[in-house]
């Protein structure tokens, strides 16, 4: 009797690829998401800010983006081949980094918005 589950054993359930891809595709629109915001505070944006906080924003912002535009497609390659390996994962610091920058940058704009 067949089974509902591709699972052969002899790679990786592609439930479980699919998934990994969705990661990546989530990745990216987070990535995208924060160019967006770089772009809205640099150009967009009536802030009374100076011209230094509002660079510096716009830039962390836009690093950030880049940062995770190299990240996505490397982590998605790591989990495949760890998956196909069977091997486990490990944590990845990725998304502590991008919370507590995004932190930093709102308590930033509320700061620039409040003094």
């Amino acid at each position: 009797m067949a089974s509902d589950t591709p699972d052969s054993g002899d790679g990786v359930d592609y439930r479980f690829t699919l998934a990994n891809e969705r990661t990546f595709l989530a990745w990216v629109r987070t990535a995208l998401a924060l160019l967006a915001g770089a772009v809205a505070v640099l150009h967009l944006l009536p802030l009374e800010w100076a011209d230094g906080s509002r660079t510096a924003v716009g830039l962390v912002l836009a690093g950030l983006a880049g940062v995770i535009t190299i990240y996505a497609p490397l982590r998605w390659f790591r989990v495949q081949r760890i998956m196909s390996r069977g091997d486990t994962l490990r944590m990845s610091l990725l998304p502590v980094v991008t919370t507590l920058a995004v932190a930093a940058i709102v308590v930033l704009i509320l700061l620039g918005n409040l003094l």
